[in-house]
């Protein structure tokens, strides 16, 4: 992403979730705070999008393809996230690269919850001033702001109050495929470091396949390109390694199997976007 400047993808998921609300067959699906998230303009763009008017900019015509894309997928995805979030109860919830998250305004699941939301500072700045004026259904929100190119993940954690000792709820969705393996290895290791035993891992991932490097050729135009992807068995061997045990590892048209018929056709080409559950194991490897 740019200095300065809210990262754009973040914007562009938020717009999908935005756009399907109230719009998908899927009845487990809705989103009402995603428009609230959202700047005047882009949430401008998406009625403009629900209504099937023209783009009025290349941009906006590159926001509009890729939200077309994305939206049914992001029905998909945002559900296996919230279930995992539902099925784990953890006391405590660390959203690394929140973007434009709205879990803890919309899940009535997170009452007992504190909500860690880690992310740059100027992705987090636009967040906060939208999100000022709403409630949180999560017990508490926790704003943690990370530039990942100079401050440190685990003091900044540390410093907002995350206790290691106590069960946490993981979600790394949709960040992963924009990080360097050295990228990735150094989160991990700070997520290892900060899980208790029972602790609950959700990463959305990319694998290679046409779509990919077509999705890849989308999100370079925006200034933040795909730097990484695999295949279910090495991120299987990834978290391993980090003491996580894989629960659930699928793509996204086999999640979508638990969704409607016309959500299953529209993701159906979409395999190059895997969602997996971890769990962490009760004797990490030895490092």
């Amino acid at each position: 992403m740019k200095e300065g400047r809210a990262s754009q993808t973040a914007t562009i998921v938020c717009m999908a979730r935005a756009a399907a609300h109230g719009r998908t067959s899927d009845p487990m699906f809705q989103d009402p705070i995603a428009i609230e998230l959202l700047s005047d303009d882009d949430r401008a763009s998406v009625e403009r999008l629900r209504n099937g008017e023209a783009p009025r900019s290349t941009r906006e015509n590159i926001v509009h393809q890729t939200m077309k894309r994305r939206g049914e997928m992001m029905v998909v995805r945002t559900n296996f996230v919230d279930d995992v979030v539902r099925d784990a109860r953890a006391a405590q919830v660390v959203i690394l690269g929140a973007g434009l998250d709205g879990r803890a305004w919309r899940m009535p699941e997170l009452a007992d919850a504190t909500v860690f939301e880690v992310d740059h500072p100027d992705t987090q700045r636009d967040k906060r001033a939208r999100t000022a004026s709403l409630q949180p259904l999560a017990r508490e929100v926790r704003f943690v702001a990370v530039d990942f190119t100079k401050d440190s993940l685990a003091e900044a954690l540390a410093a907002a109050g995350h206790d290691p000792s106590v069960p946490t709820t993981w979600i790394w969705e949709g960040v992963v495929m924009y990080l360097t393996r050295a990228e990735i290895d150094a989160t991990m290791k700070v997520i290892a470091a900060r899980s208790a035993p029972s602790s609950t891992l959700a990463i959305v991932y990319a694998s290679r396949s046409p779509l990919y490097w077509l999705v890849g050729f989308l999100v370079r135009q925006l200034g933040e390109p795909f730097r990484s992807a695999f295949t279910a068995g090495q991120m299987a061997s990834l978290l391993q390694s980090f003491g996580f045990d894989v629960v659930l590892d699928e793509d996204v048209p086999m999640a979508a199997k638990r969704s409607t018929p016309e959500v299953q056709a529209a993701v159906r080409p979409m395999r190059h976007l895997r969602l997996v559950r971890a769990t962490r194991a009760k004797e990490p490897p030895a490092r």
